[in-house]
């Protein structure tokens, strides 16, 4: 039976990948990689490190990414669905066509804030495709923005609270004093002026920029730094550590 390697490859640096994730890709016939449009820097990237790991004659089919649908923000776990639905079927149609066992590429870590897990459960749940199917995990940006800043990321005995920048509103007035953030469209610090900030963009990447301190006194430099990356690299994902 065919195989379907979900692969974690680390925020960016070829050089953390793991030797696991190097030994499954190597393992299989191709890999499915989502493509964004017109000189996409991710998938350029992801094209990087497997000549880095596997070689250039690893063979890469680019399928485009469908859209999804901003129009209503108010129903985002619809819109997110019914995108994953999409996906879903643009990658069946390839493995109906293409034999072999296929890797998938994944950012970080699969297991924080990505979906090519639910989307590969939604081919398979389709019932076109049979396949056993593996996690290879990896380093994540978390772990990252830790090791950057020489940090644990909690305080002695206590928890964490991982979430996005859509819900740290939530999170605040949850009562959480030591909040993980990620998949920030915007950075949005009003009412923390006393909280920490450890915060970091393109981890791992040429594109690194780092920056800490109390919130009231690193605000401006974190949009100048985020912006600046944007501008350098093209795209820009940042994740940041807060303490009160």
């Amino acid at each position: 039976m065919r195989r379907i390697r979900v692969i974690g490859i680390g925020p960016g640096d070829p050089d953390q990948v793991t030797l696991e994730a190097v030994a499954a890709m190597h393992a299989v016939a191709y890999f499915v990689v989502a493509d964004k449009g017109p000189d996409d820097p991710l998938l350029a990237a992801r094209r990087e490190l497997l000549s880095r790991h596997v070689g250039f004659g690893a063979t890469v089919i680019a399928v485009r990414d469908p859209e999804r649908d901003r129009a209503d923000p108010t129903d985002y776990r619809g819109a997110v669905s019914d995108w994953h639905e999409a996906r879903a079927e643009a990658y069946e149609q390839v493995l109906l066509q293409q034999p072999g066992d296929v890797g998938f590429l994944v950012w970080g870590d699969p297991a924080f804030y990505d979906s090519t897990i639910r989307i590969v459960e939604r081919v398979l749940a389709r019932g076109n495709v049979e396949a056993e199917w593996d996690v290879v995990p990896g380093i994540s940006s978390l772990q990252l923005l830790a090791a950057r800043h020489r940090i644990v990321l909690h305080e002695i005995g206590q928890p964490i609270t991982v979430t996005t920048a859509r819900k740290l509103g939530e999170a605040v007035e949850a009562g959480a004093d030591n909040i993980l953030v990620m998949l920030s469209a915007r950075i949005d610090l009003a009412g923390l002026d006393d909280w920490h900030i450890w915060w970091g963009a393109n981890l791992g990447t040429a594109h690194e920029r780092l920056v800490s301190g109390r919130v009231v006194e690193v605000a401006a430099e974190v949009d100048a730094a985020r912006a600046a990356t944007k501008a350098d690299a093209g795209w820009v994902m940042d994740a940041y550590l807060l303490r009160r």
